[in-house]
């Protein structure tokens, strides 16, 4: 039995949504690990889209346990409306489907008032953030002044730790001049919403540790991509928490011997949502035709992605930070019309070939794709569920994609449906 954590190896957008709710029907226990309600994952089941931003892809599936764990940064407001809106679906959610944990931080009004603050500052770069508060949250969990799930619990607790909180926030609202947040009134909106957020409250790292012992398969969900890593992405446009991996383990509160199988999805070609460095970057009619053929406009923000070809480079190095088992690629069909296609297979930084993304900023934004030439295959790969059946050419893209980045090939999507997947391994094993 095998617990398998699914990460994106690029920028984001890669395909979860897809790729996670056909684990989902397979495991017994889906978990959020890491960021917010500032990446979602596009669920389409019997004719029936659902937007997830915070809850777990298996949800929207009967006889599931989904759990938001303490690495995740909690908005209560969005939780209890993204609720609602799946329960106006037609799906089942309550205490005994969904659970909380009670170490998560929590997202405050005042905490989306300054991530946009600082966005529109013309002092500082913009970071394309969604605004939604996350940045500043995380902030404050590691500043250990955060208001966390438990501390709803008690109004004189949490009377307490508002007046420590907003004793730094007020301080930067002042420097910006903003007016002071009241404390009163905060307090008074998080009394209203508690009783519907601490019913849904457990001790995750325990919840998980009975579902180890039952032998359950749990399916570690992750947000975004290894890009965005705040220690290995393309730092400083990055997101504000570890998208890795390993980050299964500490954002659920379980060991890392818990995980398996680590399965890295990987668009067959490259996006990114908003500001930073993008190597493979096509400003031109390829990139217009990419983003048309791929539908590429973000879930939660409808923000319009960056394409371009896909990058070696970077995915060899995801795949190693992060410890990827195997690889799903995705959206091959959006490939189908052309008649060349490229992968980047090294970089040009100032006249030397280099074959990693450097750690500086400016660098990053420097180095230029050395590209490696493959001959489109001009007719339609979507729907095809067999390796053989696909076109020779696509056959070969997809081998030396396999080759460079040293990893095992998965699974293929050849279309959003979810029965359109070509299975290699499957991920929980046999």
């Amino acid at each position: 039995m095998k617990n398998v954590v699914v990460v994106g190896s690029q920028w984001g957008d890669e395909g979860k949504g897809k790729i996670v709710d056909w684990l989902s029907s397979e495991a017994d226990v889906v978990v959020r690990f890491q960021g917010g309600h500032n990446a979602g994952h596009t669920l389409v089941i019997d004719g029936k889209t659902y937007k997830l931003r915070l809850l777990p892809s298996g949800i929207v599936r009967k006889n599931k346990i989904s759990i938001i764990g303490n690495g995740v940064v909690v908005d209560p407001w969005a939780l209890i409306d993204e609720i609602d809106e799946i329960k106006n679906k037609g799906v089942h959610i309550d205490e005994n489907n969904l659970f909380l944990s009670e170490a998560a931080t929590l997202i405050l009004p005042i905490h989306s008032e300054l991530d946009a603050l600082r966005e529109d500052s013309t002092k500082n770069p913009k970071i394309g953030t969604t605004r939604r508060g996350i940045g500043p949250a995380y902030e404050d969990k590691v500043g250990r002044r955060s208001i966390r799930v438990i501390d709803l619990l008690s109004e004189d607790n949490l009377d307490a730790k508002l007046a420590t909180l907003l004793e730094h926030h007020n301080y930067l609202r002042k420097g910006m001049g903003e007016k002071e947040y009241s404390k009163n009134k905060l307090k008074d909106k998080l009394l209203k919403i508690a009783p519907k957020i601490l019913k849904y409250s457990r001790p995750i790292w325990k919840k998980i540790d009975e579902f180890k012992k039952a032998n359950k398969k749990i399916l570690f969900e992750g947000a975004q991509g290894i890009l965005l890593d705040v220690d290995h992405g393309t730092y400083p446009f990055v997101t504000s928490s570890n998208t890795v991996a390993s980050s299964a383990a500490t954002g659920s509160g379980c060991g890392i011997n818990t995980i398996n199988y680590i399965l890295g999805i990987t668009k067959a070609y490259t996006t990114r949502v908003g500001e930073g460095p993008f190597p493979t970057e096509l400003k031109n009619e390829i990139g217009e035709k990419l983003g048309e053929r791929g539908k590429e406009f973000g879930t939660v923000t409808s923000r319009k992605r960056r394409c371009g070809w896909f990058d070696g480079v970077l995915v060899k190095q995801t795949i190693k930070t992060s410890g990827i088992t195997g690889i799903a690629l995705t959206k091959l069909d959006v490939l189908d019309e052309f008649d060349e296609i490229k992968i980047c297979i090294a970089y040009d930084l100032d006249g030397k070939q280099i074959e990693y993304l450097p750690a500086a900023s400016e660098q990053q934004f420097k180095v230029k794709p050395i590209y490696k030439s493959f001959k489109g295959w001009n007719s339609s790969t979507c729907g095809i569920k067999s390796f053989s059946d696909l076109p020779s050419e696509a056959q070969n893209y997809i081998k030396f994609i396999e080759e460079f980045v040293e990893a095992k090939l998965s699974t293929i999507s050849t279309s959003p449906e979810r029965k359109d997947t070509i299975l290699i391994e499957d991920p929980f094993g046999p």
